[in-house]
């Protein structure tokens, strides 16, 4: 069944053109991805879509009783009700039916009622009727429904009486997800749903999407999640659109193959043009082949001419050299912890790990988990607590920082990149530019008015240029379209040094890594493959530990057990570190007041004090109250000693 159709679409913006002849299908049970460029128009769909702007030309095609529900990129949830209370307003339909049931329940309680059997045998069906209707639109199971989705987006540690209001950007934007996968429209319509999902969210949004009962439409970078989910690709280019059917991989190869194809049959009809041309220009004027050249000419002019395949609009090109080789031993880290001096909780600890020249090692974990922490420790832009890092012989490190805190500027690109290669020729700089794309006037742009994209390019120009033979790259795809991004895997794919990157896009990291180093803030695990080696052993992981509890459940409870008293080690050494921070502070304040005791006595005794009466009862009265205070800290004092 056709859920949508939307046929030869045309959207401006003043007079710039940004979507014309769009052809678009949404199916029953269609899983579909919208793919382009950066400006490419995508979002803009979506909104046409849902009919949140209007278009110029074509028709949307949507019968009355399909609903449709859509969520913005960088939508969040804004309420000032408990986390609970909005959830539940998706079910407010089942809820007046819940309490309608309640209401006849009552009723078929009243004797005077069971005497009148009629109306008492109509109020039975009535209810039975309700009852049924309640429980096929999933009346006794939308609590579970609701702490279900709860638990996918990871909210099970928060209070359900939590008030939205109080939560961050990223957590409203999660809730905002899920409230509409809770409400189950026809077509559900999503904008960079991944944004703010960390990777165990990402694999529970996925499976849910692969058994959602209605269509999806969806636009998203994350190319791994679009493998997973989606079964048609509708690529956005040049302002026209392009249907594929398959998953995001099968589209590329698809993409590939039509392109190749197409430019055969296009050379192939050139080859015929200039043949017909050839004979016809040296035939026409001899009167024994004019017959034949002309012949040759009226079907040159008949022939219904090929445009020449347009390949993909124009890409980034670059590639990442060295200076000079490293050891074989590039990195060894040791036993490292690393805490903030103002912040009594550890971000990790005991973090060992090698890395050896040409390994691609992903760093992967939780949000919050210190893996950015982790990275600049590495390049020493924060000093670790503990342990060790050794640095292998000619190790020239090369950082990508994800926040771009190192573009902050207001010169132009040009001398951006100019300024750090004063050697360069000034031709030889704009190239390097051009093959980042940017060209002409790009590169009289100021650093600071460069949006996200063009800031992760200009960033990658300058890494480029350092031939540094150790890359560590803190994700280094964010704010890159997909194209921008297949250029980056091949560019690291041949790239003759070591990489260590944190990422959370699979799809990259899969292309990438050789290995993937698992932070679990007290530990970390090394697993010798790429990300979905990294979930094979993941899943085996959890299956033998499953298979051990149903042997050994004694065995089981041990191990929570120790789990359970190393977390609450590292909370007594938290408090036992506030403690003595704490004693510190008293016994400094302590010193404080009696120095200031002392200095008001020493003022008592001088004759142009003690005889100004209201200068020394001022100076006697903050004696008292500094003795006061003295009392308060040495009772505090005692009391924490108390403790050892």
């Amino acid at each position: 069944m056709i859920l949508m159709q939307a046929n030869n679409l045309t959207k401006r913006f003043g007079a710039d053109l940004i979507l014309s002849n769009i052809k678009l299908e949404v199916h029953t049970n269609d899983r579909i991805a919208i793919v382009g460029r950066n400006g490419a128009g995508k979002s803009t769909l979506l909104k046409v879509l849902a009919g949140d702007l209007p278009y110029e030309e074509g028709e949307i095609h949507k019968p009355k009783d399909v609903s449709l529900g859509f969520l913005e990129q960088h939508t969040g949830l804004e309420s000032d009700k408990t986390i609970w209370e909005e959830m539940v307003t998706v079910f407010s339909h089942l809820q007046e039916k819940e309490e309608q049931l309640r209401r006849m329940e009552q009723k078929m309680a009243d004797p005077d009622l069971i005497e009148q059997q009629d109306q008492y045998q109509k109020l039975l069906r009535d209810y039975d009727a309700l009852q049924i209707e309640f429980k096929n639109e999933g009346g006794y199971r939308y609590e579970a429904d609701i702490n279900a989705v709860l638990n996918g987006l990871q909210f099970k540690h928060f209070s359900v009486d939590t008030k939205i209001s109080t939560l961050s950007g990223g957590q409203k934007t999660r809730l905002a997800l899920g409230k509409l996968l809770l409400a189950k429209p026809d077509v559900l319509v999503l904008d960079e749903p991944t944004n703010h999902l960390d990777m165990d969210t990402l694999n529970w949004l996925e499976q849910y999407l692969q058994s959602y009962p209605g269509a999806v439409v969806i636009v998203s970078h994350d190319r791994y999640f679009l493998d997973k989910v989606v079964n048609v690709i509708y690529e956005v280019s040049r302002h026209t659109s392009q249907k594929y059917l398959g998953n995001y991989s099968s589209y590329l190869e698809q993409k590939a193959a039509n392109y190749e194809k197409d430019m055969k049959e296009y050379e192939k009809q050139q080859s015929e043009i200039k043949r017909l041309e050839d004979f016809v220009q040296k035939n026409l004027a001899r009167a024994s082949t004019t017959k034949r050249a002309q012949s040759k000419r009226k079907q040159l002019e008949k022939m219904e001419k090929m445009d020449k395949p347009q390949g993909d609009e124009k890409s980034a090109r670059f590639s990442f050299d060295i200076n000079r080789r490293s050891g074989n031993d590039v990195l060894k880290v040791r036993d490292l912890s690393f805490q903030y001096p103002d912040m009594d909780n550890t971000v990790f600890s005991d973090v060992t790990f090698d890395v050896n020249r040409l390994d691609r090692v992903a760093l992967v974990g939780p949000n919050g988990v210190g893996k950015t922490t982790l990275l600049k420790t590495i390049t020493d832009d924060l000093q670790a607590a503990g342990g060790s890092i050794q640095y292998g012989a000619n190790v020239q490190i090369g950082y990508y920082d994800q926040e771009q805190a190192r573009l902050e500027s207001s010169k132009d690109v040009l001398h951006e990149l100019w300024d750090e290669y004063p050697g360069m020729d000034e031709k030889d700089v704009r190239t390097v530019l051009g093959n980042f794309l940017f060209t002409g006037e790009d590169v009289l742009k100021t650093v600071n008015s460069l949006s996200g994209g063009e800031k992760a390019r200009l960033a990658l120009a300058k890494l480029m240029l350092e031939k540094s033979n150790l890359l560590i790259l803190d994700e280094p795809t964010n704010h890159l379209d997909l194209d921008s991004k297949e250029v980056l895997e091949a560019a690291l794919s041949d790239y003759p040094g070591t990489i260590l990157f944190v990422s959370h896009d699979r799809y990259f990291i899969n292309k990438i890594s050789t290995q993937v180093l698992e932070m679990q803030g007290d530990h970390t695990h090394l697993y010798l493959g790429n990300y979905d080696y990294f979930l094979e052993k993941k899943e085996e992981e959890k299956e033998l530990a499953a298979f051990d509890a149903k042997q050994n459940p004694q065995l089981t409870e041990e191990k929570t057990a120790n789990k359970n008293n190393y977390q609450q080690n590292k909370a007594q050494k938290r408090e036992e570190r506030k403690r003595q921070r704490r004693i510190e502070e008293i016994e400094t304040e302590i010193v404080e007041n009696e120095e200031k005791i002392e200095e008001n006595d020493d003022l008592l005794c001088q004759p142009e004090i003690y005889q100004d009466h209201e200068k020394s009862l001022q100076l006697t009265e903050e004696n008292n109250q500094c003795k006061q205070r003295i009392e308060e800290l040495m009772e505090e004092w005692e009391s924490l000693h108390q403790d050892d």
